[in-house]
């Protein structure tokens, strides 16, 4: 089949706020064609490809016919007739073009776009799902779910400060399986919020708004909602996403909701105590992106035994990853793929986190569409862990029900990441 591009089209589409996004169409001349859609974050690393947005009025500035614009002028013209299956070329083009180190000429928003449309072409001109295109011949697992039960942060109008309290169900012999104890999880936070009178709706991510008055209180009603839906904390473990670039500035970091003040040193000792108190096994940027001794005591004190994740920390960069690592920062690495802007940005990363041993788990971001490419980057890159906020909302539920098919196309040669993806030692 000639997997030539013959048409690159964008488009405006909306996004889960509501907010246009940019989906992008590719058609190969062999008649294959594939799609991608630009996710957007509420909670940004200040290193992370830009969005290419319009300003002005409009849309409340949120736009994207510059983007479009990008993608029709000089996306398109540069990429008919290269190779959909070179996707590395395909991509050193995009980054060529655009000539920025974050994408702010063409637009972050307007290269991932075309990069998804890009590799799902190439695998449907295979006549393959992309999981299997991805993987070629080598084994890989379903990855282990990260699901977010209450919403903080920039994720629930700063109404606490942290911005995930999720769930990973570490006791789980499927992605099936996995799905119905976080299911079982969701429901019983929610009944638990009904009865104190405290729900009132779902966050950006779909899970439960905070109504809380502290931000210990979430990780107590949620160890209490695993146990009401009969699970033991071997089974389902509590993973913390901080977000500390949110609230942390200087070695300061400032609890709204509680007002308190902490240096950092205060700081990690009160993550920490939660580690010990409550079944956290995963936590993600627990200190600010400019606080990198903070990352370094946090992960030299608990890295042993909990999963230490760099988001803003390390904007799905390969460089930085090495850097961090060199530095005794971090275990694990979140993988973004419009955090850098190109597939082979993200594959690189996680290779690069592979070779290190590092925890690997692919996300979401708060403004997500229905593309589902990044659950077949989770599976055939085999990266053991996926992250896509919490169980409902169709946007999400897209993604978690893209797994289940995967699974099932996978047969009885169907195998489970579970919790050997988390780079620890042991859950004990």
């Amino acid at each position: 089949m000639n997997t030539r591009i013959m048409s690159v089209r964008g488009r405006r589409i909306w996004d889960s706020r509501g907010r246009p996004t940019v989906e992008v169409d590719v058609h190969l001349e062999g008649g294959a064609w594939g799609r991608g859609m630009a996710p957007a974050g509420a909670s940004r690393g200040s290193n992370e490809a830009i969005d290419l947005r319009d300003g002005g009025r409009e849309q409340a500035g949120f736009g994207v016919q510059g983007a479009l614009r990008a993608i029709s002028e000089v996306i398109a013209p540069a990429l008919i007739g290269m190779d959909a299956r070179d996707q590395d070329a395909v991509d050193m083009e995009l980054i060529a073009l655009d000539g920025t180190p974050n994408k702010a000429r063409l637009g972050g928003n307007a290269t991932i776009a075309t990069s998804m449309a890009v590799i799902q072409s190439a695998a449907a001109a295979e006549k393959m799902p992309l999981w299997q295109y991805l993987a070629g011949d080598r084994p890989v697992r379903l990855p282990l779910p990260e699901v977010q039960i209450f919403g903080g942060g920039a994720h629930a109008g700063q109404r606490i400060d942290i911005q995930d309290f999720l769930v990973m169900p570490i006791g789980a012999e499927s992605f099936d399986e996995a799905l119905c104890m976080a299911s079982d999880v969701y429901r019983a936070a929610g009944e638990l919020m009904a009865a104190l009178g405290r729900r009132s709706g779902v966050a950006d991510e779909g899970g439960w708004w905070p109504e809380f008055t502290s931000n210990e209180e979430p990780l107590e009603l949620l160890t209490r909602a695993i146990e009401r839906a009969g699970y033991r904390h071997d089974q389902v473990a509590i993973s913390l996403d901080i977000a500390a670039s949110e609230f942390g500035r200087n070695g300061r970091y400032r609890l709204a909701v509680e007002r308190r003040e902490f240096d950092t040193a205060e700081w990690i000792d009160v993550v920490t105590r939660w580690i010990r108190r409550y079944p956290i096994v995963s936590v993600e940027d627990p200190v600010a992106e400019d606080d990198s001794a903070g990352m370094r005591a946090f992960t030299d004190a608990v890295g042993d035994s909990v999963q230490v994740i760099g988001d803003d920390f390390l904007v799905t960069s390969a460089e930085r990853v090495s850097a961090a690592a060199v530095a005794g920062q971090c275990n694990a690495v979140l993988l973004k793929p419009n955090q850098v802007g190109t597939i082979t940005e993200t594959r690189r990363t996680m290779e690069t986190a592979r070779r290190l041993g590092w925890g690997m788990i692919v996300s979401a971001r708060s403004g997500e569409t229905e593309d589902t490419t990044i659950v077949h980057l989770a599976t055939g890159w085999n990266t053991g862990q996926l992250k896509v906020g919490s169980f409902a909302r169709s946007e999400r539920m897209a993604k978690w029900n893209e797994g289940l098919r995967i699974e099932e196309q996978m047969g009885k040669d169907a195998r489970f990441a579970g919790w050997s993806a988390l780079p620890v030692r042991s859950l004990a």
